[in-house]
């Protein structure tokens, strides 16, 4: 087939494929040696239609070339390399100019608390199960943070859940001050956070500096949309009907071999089970329960998070209802909290 025939087929245009033909990456088939007219076999479509992926995903000719000349195996590995790379450079431009930014903007920081570094990147951790990231909605993707009197307060919700946890400063310099930060920011500054004894928390008008000893100031950018009234919805909820403790390693090993999409709670007489989508009890979890017969369902991309992020060996489940969110709470750390959204019992996508 003529070269435009083959550029329409392939999504390559007629000049692109003049350069990989020149580049030995795309060669066609027949060169007509008196027109010079390139002219393309049906079975080079493959190589062509991979080749324009490849290049629509940034990855350079050098290893475009090796990809196509590799197994599947192999070339879906160098895929995934590229991209990390490209993700990672991505990040590391990101953080970049938050510094510019806040080199540029350079007023002085208004000092809100110092914490043990640790913990704080552990709150940030527990709390960033309830994120999500949404393009149209960056606040999914954010961290709210409260300073009050006498704690800080991070907070984050995904509409489905909502996590909170507050921590004791060691030193309060501030009064009371809120914002929301970007996620992102925040989970790349806990991986420096976890190795310094202490972190300086300072607000300016751009983000929030994290002063570390030794180390670079980390810079996490503020998100302008509000941030959603969180505690208006937490004092509608009525009060527990129902309570259940369970053994939060037991139901998380539980939770993992089961199959299906869904994780359903039944309390009847005070005996708590926990049930598959199908039916299936996951066994005895080392559960007990309090107060009224009530079964629940989640799905369990909401509910697995919910426990996963709880501190201690047992959670509690607040429960109000099969239509009503539920409280996860670490038996031995009030301070973290999780509210989770059930679905309809005969919720099937």
């Amino acid at each position: 087939m003529s070269i435009g025939v083959f550029a329409g087929r392939s999504g390559l245009t007629p000049s692109a494929l003049r350069f990989y033909a020149d580049s030995a990456l795309l060669v066609p088939a027949e060169v007509d040696p008196v027109s010079g007219y390139r002219l393309y076999r049906p079975d080079q479509l493959p190589r062509a239609d991979m080749l324009r992926q490849l290049r629509e995903i940034g990855m350079p000719l050098a290893s475009v070339r090796a990809a196509l000349d590799a197994g599947p195996a192999e070339a879906a590995r160098m895929i995934d390399q590229h991209i990390a790379k490209v993700l990672g450079d991505a990040a590391a431009a990101q953080r970049q100019a938050v510094r510019l930014t806040a080199a540029l903007t350079d007023t002085p920081g208004i000092p809100i608390a110092a914490l043990k570094g640790p913990v704080l990147a552990d709150a940030v951790d527990q709390v960033s199960s309830a994120t999500a990231r949404e393009p149209s909605m960056p606040v999914l993707d954010s961290i709210h943070i409260e300073a009050g009197p006498h704690a800080i307060t991070l907070t984050a919700t995904d509409r489905y859940r909502l996590s909170t946890r507050s921590l004791v400063p060691g030193e309060r310099t501030a009064a009371t001050w809120s914002a929301t930060v970007d996620a992102g920011d925040l989970r790349a500054a806990a991986n420096e956070m976890r190795r310094c004894a202490t972190v300086h928390v300072e607000a300016s008008a751009h983000g929030i500096r994290l002063r570390v000893a030794e180390r670079d100031d980390l810079h996490c950018r503020l998100v302008t949309e509000p941030f959603p009234d969180y505690r208006a919805m937490l004092a509608d909820l009525p009060e527990p009907t129902t309570r259940v403790t369970v053994a939060k390693n037991l139901l998380l090993r539980a939770l993992e071999e089961s199959a299906g999409e869904q994780v359903s709670l039944s309390v009847t007489d005070g005996v708590p089970e926990f049930l598959t989508g199908d039916e299936q009890s996951l066994g005895s979890l080392d559960a007990t329960a309090t107060g009224a017969d009530v079964r629940i369902t989640f799905q369990l991309t909401t509910f697995y998070p919910a426990i996963s992020t709880a501190i201690g060996p047992d959670v509690m489940l607040d429960l109000r209802g099969w239509d009503l969110p539920v409280t996860v709470r670490s038996a031995d750390r009030g301070d973290l909290t999780t509210t989770a959204m059930p679905i309809d019992p005969d919720h099937t996508t």
